[in-house]
């Protein structure tokens, strides 16, 4: 799918231009809200793209177009039929292929150090990442949680870590 070229707002010049090199890979995410919710937090971040796969929805879907407002025809995605296959693709085109999840060998996300491209994987909401893709996985990375629950609603997880790749490549890039 094609995308309008990336403009940053008014005010926003240190972002002009710049694409991260990261995609999303949304595996089983069962709520189309929330696939609408990272299409839209992946237009403002300037991702490179989404993938989906497994029982993860596809534009075009009223549900995701209700929480997209409009980026699902922003925001390059591809469906991915064959999981191993796509991300052993990823892997040999230098991508760092990183499970958001918390497992006994996650990093927290404030201590990452990515290697860009990354491609950035998020499971079910309430199952996670399966043990086959997660043992697929590069680098497991937890966010931080200090309160009772020890989990975020899927899409607030990835506007988090969207956002923080953000930050740490812009600062890769001196652009702080």
């Amino acid at each position: 799918m094609d995308r309008v070229p990336y403009r940053a707002t008014e005010g926003a010049t240190a972002y002009d231009g710049l694409r991260l090199p990261v995609s999303i890979l949304l595996d089983n995410v069962r709520s189309m809200y929330n696939v609408g919710a990272f299409f839209r937090t992946a237009d403002g971040a300037g991702m490179e793209r989404l993938l989906l796969s497994g029982i993860t929805a596809r534009p075009p879907k009223s549900a995701i177009t209700k929480t997209a407002l409009g980026a699902e025809e922003r925001v390059a995605w591809e469906s991915v039929a064959a999981l191993g296959t796509r991300l052993a693709g990823l892997r040999q085109h230098g991508y760092e292929i990183a499970a958001i999840e918390t497992s006994n060998r996650a990093v927290d996300l404030f201590d990452w150090r990515p290697h860009f491209p990354v491609c950035v994987l998020f499971g079910h909401e309430v199952d996670g990442i399966s043990a086959d893709v997660l043992n697929a996985c590069d680098t497991h990375v937890r966010i931080p949680m200090l309160g009772l629950k020890h989990s975020l609603n899927v899409a607030s997880a990835g506007a988090i870590v969207m956002y923080e790749l953000l930050r740490k490549y812009r600062g890769l890039r001196g652009t702080v």
